[in-house]
């Protein structure tokens, strides 16, 4: 007998002879001969439908909450899954299937989390084409692609709140460890070629791993490896859902694969699941040219005839204003069909002439303990440069004055885009410092005249935490407020 039968059955002997009536009615209709087929939408609810409607429209709520038994009720019956109807899925080179764990995520997409999917489909289309040329020339399955769209939404400056960066959401030592390069002037996990060549090595270094289940592979890739290693020996079954059923995954890895499955299903025929009036955006088109030396994007803007934000959004991988210093032959992305120009106007513009430092000046507000030094040393200039700037004496008393400031602009805020950086707002300036050997948070709090709490906070580290050697952390932060720069208070 059909599971939801057997599940009705039994939820009608837990209901008064009243309340049980119209359920009753149902299963009568649902067993006699040749009776149509229900969609799982016109299923009874196991909790009550006003219930059940508001948990679905709640992203937080676990799947199987919604449709398993109290536990009190039969063991067998609780872990039991409503069968649904029969759906044709779209084709994939990617196994799909369909259970209540992606239903509830195909409700999800087409209900509460709309307005995200809309964007995510207006924005794929920017991108699939090279990213699913990229994996099928690694050998990969083209509908892979999916996990950047769950993973970021085909945002190239998204970051999570574990630090992982770009549309295929690398963190850094597993970025480095596919080649990516990572450092104060690029991050190649916001390229989308560099970064999805290096997640298709990592995908298929998942599926050989656990021996060509897709299922595993991507929640390896949201856990890591090991943990879904550690896992397949704890429940002894490599059957992905069968594990999903126990405690030791996080709800997050368990969600993932039914959330791909979904967006893959709805993506690829979207006008099924209601998204008939998406404004899609054209595929990112580009050449590649070779910079001998350090050179303004604002520059290369101008000799190829197009916007500074255009270069920007081609090379989200540029973390300054500028290509990097000491990297000949890097390759920049221009718009198709304007290299030939460029490379002709770039010959003419001596090498001296191709890049120029950027210094913006400020006020800012001295308080009560602050000295030129400290001044100084919190914008990283030096005090016979304020000195000169402000017509002062190094001996000057400065608090409570308003001082003129130089600051570099090392990181191009305003063109980040929101998910980058906290501080990615107009107006905003951080200074960084390069931690060394031995420093601790404690020091450098002192020393940068900050509080630990700010320091963790903009940095996303726990206080315990070792500093490692060679990172870039923020050590200030300011506000540009009625032409002021002041010292921000706020937490990332």
């Amino acid at each position: 007998m059909n599971y939801c039968f057997v599940i009705i059955a039994l939820f009608l002997l837990t209901l008064p002879a009243s309340a049980a009536e119209p359920t009753q009615a149902l299963l009568a209709e649902l067993t006699r001969p040749n009776a149509p087929a229900l969609a799982a939408a016109e299923m009874p609810a196991l909790v009550p439908t006003a219930e059940l409607e508001e948990l679905k429209g709640q992203s937080d709520v676990p799947v199987a909450e919604l449709f398993t038994l109290d536990e009190r009720k039969d063991k067998a019956v609780e872990t039991a899954e409503l069968d649904l109807p029969d759906v044709d899925l779209p084709l994939s080179d990617i196994p799909l299937a369909l259970n209540s764990k992606v239903e509830y995520f195909l409700y999800y997409f087409q209900t509460s989390g709309r307005q995200s999917f809309s964007r995510w489909l207006s924005r794929s289309s920017r991108y699939l084409p090279m990213m699913k040329e990229i994996l099928k020339r690694e050998g990969m399955p083209e509908d892979l692609v999916y996990v950047a769209m769950i993973e970021s939404g085909f945002q190239m400056h998204a970051r999570s709140w574990a630090n992982a960066v770009g549309p295929w959401q690398f963190i850094s030592d597993t970025g480095r460890r596919y080649s990516l390069r990572i450092d104060q002037w690029v991050d190649e996990r916001k390229d989308p070629v560099k970064a999805t060549t290096a997640a298709a090595l990592y995908l298929k270094e998942l599926y050989g791993m656990f021996n060509g289940d897709w299922y595993l592979a991507a929640a390896g890739y949201n856990a890591g490896e090991n943990k879904i290693l550690r896992a397949i020996s704890m429940y002894n079954t490599s059957d992905f859902w069968e594990i999903s059923r126990g405690s030791y995954l996080k709800r997050e890895t368990k969600e993932y694969v039914p959330k791909l499955l979904a967006a893959a299903i709805i993506a690829k025929d979207p006008a099924r699941y209601g998204f008939s009036d998406i404004a899609y955006l054209p595929a990112i088109e580009f050449e590649t040219v070779k910079i001998p030396s350090r050179t303004d994007l604002e520059l290369v803007a101008k000799l190829s005839g197009t916007t500074y934000e255009t270069i920007r959004e081609l090379n989200p991988d540029l973390r300054h204003w500028c290509t990097p210093p000491n990297y000949p032959d890097y390759e920049l992305k221009l718009p198709k069909g304007t290299r030939q120009q460029f490379e002709l106007e770039y010959a003419k513009v001596p090498g001296d002439k191709r890049f120029t430092e950027k210094v913006l000046y400020a006020n800012y507000k001295a308080r009560k303990k602050d000295s030129l030094k400290s001044v100084a040393r919190r914008f990283g200039t030096s005090t016979e440069t304020l000195s000169e700037l402000n017509g002062l004496s190094g001996k000057s008393r400065i608090a409570g004055r308003t001082l003129v400031v130089p600051v570099k602009q090392t990181v191009d805020f305003s063109h980040e885009g929101r998910a980058a950086h906290p501080s990615a707002k107009k107006g905003s300036f951080a200074k960084y410092y390069t931690v060394k050997k031995g420093d601790t948070l404690d020091a450098l709090a002192k020393r940068f005249n900050v509080s630990t709490r700010l320091l963790t906070s903009w940095n996303n580290l726990k206080v315990k935490v070792a500093l490692k050697p060679g990172r870039r952390i923020i050590i200030a932060k300011f506000t540009e407020k009625n032409k002021t720069m002041t010292p921000s208070k706020e937490k990332s």
